[in-house]
């Protein structure tokens, strides 16, 4: 993969450049330049290719659509500006709405030192006056219309390069790359906070995809992977040096999960100030997860640092759910094989999103401050989870009065298979640093819990785990005395 975006990146510099002026693109900010950078975007691409570039200036427009061997250079001070009237919005696919969108292209690239400004305040609240007027549907009846547009909407596409620029203020997810093969996304910055369920960026069933480089803050989650497609997986993909922070999670699996997720590395990135979980990892819609490195996480200020979940939303057991080929098979959610290794992570008292204009929804969350978490279900365990040289401090305090779920009722923490998949779903867990449910093969390792204040519960709790290991696992805790900080139940073959 990184030999072939090095011949991506080569022919993206070293392709024909126009001028937009050559096309009668203007830069005033007032005149509507769709119909003139579409018609340029289509001679280059007629021409062979080569970088539609832009000066210094601000360019209005409405959709217009990326072709093949075509590159949008925007230059330091070169803004691009979104219409803030709906009806200058193409959908792709009869499915997204988005600025810049790309069907089934090959070498395509936006690059340079520019701004992408989707004006998205303006733009989603004149989507929900016509939602509200009957004109465009809202199914969700959320107030917030569930389909604005986006930045960049691109899919099937080969060889893609998002390189340097900005993107900020979108109406809705910032941008979303859906069965892309050979993707590179190297050192933008997102600014996603004009609206809620704002994602910074969306990586759907890829193929062969590096984001590297980045800083993205967002209302909802920062870097989110996910798979719309049960025949298809998110795989190959390297998420790697990036820093995010988010009102809801940092780096994100899901949460649409149907064909699941192999061969992910997520390495040396920084997560802060973050509402939900530094990194999280579900299969819960059939799916699965398989082959996934996290390495050198930083997570500060976080609601939770690390979440593994399966659940089942899409079937059960005694429910089929996909017919191939006129065999009919049940799709059962799994995960394994998971190596998260030298993270350090603190969690506070306090709402660590407090002050973002868009906070995460506090009326969501326990009482008590959640733990990590490693949780499948009762018939399809999480397996093979190694946690090593991880530090993480917690500020302990946990108040028994509150929903109360001892060691000695274990059995009261709910399944909730189809539960919309957060760490907080749970409610008060029994467990201040670590609480694993329905695993095999669980290794924690050069592990160090601390509480910053007493709490009422242990720092681990091993509910229904076999073949677990823990090794060199260190415990601090003011005030506990002799309290066992690591409780196992329903468990077999722990090596300690």
């Amino acid at each position: 993969m990184a030999l072939t975006v090095l011949m991506v990146s080569a022919m993206a510099t070293s392709a024909k450049d126009y001028q937009m002026t050559l096309f009668g693109i203007k830069s005033d900010g007032v005149t509507m330049n769709t119909r003139s950078i579409q018609r340029a975007i289509d001679y280059i691409a007629q021409q062979g290719g080569g970088r539609l570039v832009f000066t210094v200036g601000r360019y209005l427009t409405g959709s217009i659509h990326l072709r093949s061997k075509v590159t949008l250079h925007l230059s330091e001070g070169a803004i691009l500006v979104g219409s803030t009237n709906p009806y200058d919005y193409d959908m792709e696919l009869n499915s997204w709405y988005a600025l810049i969108l790309a069907n089934r292209q090959d070498s395509i690239a936006i690059t340079g030192k520019g701004v992408i400004d989707g004006r998205g305040r303006e733009l989603a609240n004149n989507f929900l006056a016509q939602a509200a007027n009957g004109i465009i549907s809202d199914p969700l009846k959320l107030g917030r219309v569930a389909n604005r547009p986006k930045l960049i909407y691109f899919r099937e596409c080969s060889n893609v390069t998002v390189r340097d620029v900005t993107l900020q203020n979108p109406a809705f997810w910032t941008q979303t790359y859906d069965q892309c093969r050979n993707l590179l996304i190297d050192g933008i910055t997102v600014h996603s906070r004009a609206y809620w369920n704002n994602d910074g960026m969306d990586i759907v069933d890829c193929n062969g995809a590096l984001i590297q480089n980045c800083y993205v803050d967002a209302t909802d989650d920062a870097i989110c992977l996910k798979s719309h497609d049960a025949n298809s997986l998110c795989q190959n993909i390297t998420v790697r040096h990036n820093k995010a922070c988010s009102s809801a999670s940092g780096i994100k699996f899901g949460t649409a999960s149907l064909g699941g997720f192999k061969n992910i590395r997520i390495i040396g990135n920084t997560i802060f100030d973050t509402f939900r979980s530094a990194i999280t990892i579900q299969a819960v819609d059939g799916g699965q997860v398989d082959n996934v490195v996290v390495d050198s996480l930083r997570a500060i200020n976080t609601g939770n640092p690390i979440y593994l979940v399966i659940g089942q939303r899409r079937g059960d057991a005694h429910q089929l759910i996909e017919v191939n080929d006129s065999i009919n098979r049940v799709r059962h959610s799994s995960m394994s094989n998971v190596r998260i290794s030298n993270v350090y992570a603190e969690v506070p008292a306090t709402k660590p999103d407090a002050g973002y204009e868009y906070e995460g929804p506090t009326e969501d969350n326990p009482r008590n401050i959640s733990p990590s978490s490693i949780i499948g279900l009762k018939g399809s365990r999480v397996t093979n989870v190694s946690i090593q040289n991880v530090e993480i401090v917690y500020p302990g305090g946990g108040d028994p009065h509150y929903a109360k779920v001892g060691i000695d009722e274990l059995d009261k923490v709910p399944e909730m298979p189809r539960a919309y998949p957060e760490f907080s779903q749970h409610k008060e867990l029994p467990a201040w640093g670590f609480y694993v449910r329905h695993a095999q093969g669980v290794t924690f390792r050069n592990v160090k819990l601390t509480a910053r204040k007493a709490d009422y519960r242990p720092a681990i709790v091993f509910d229904d785990v076999t073949n677990g290991v823990l090794a060199r696992v260190k415990v601090s805790e003011p005030k506990a005395g002799g309290k066992t900080e690591v409780y196992t139940y329903k468990s077999t073959n722990i090596k300690r």
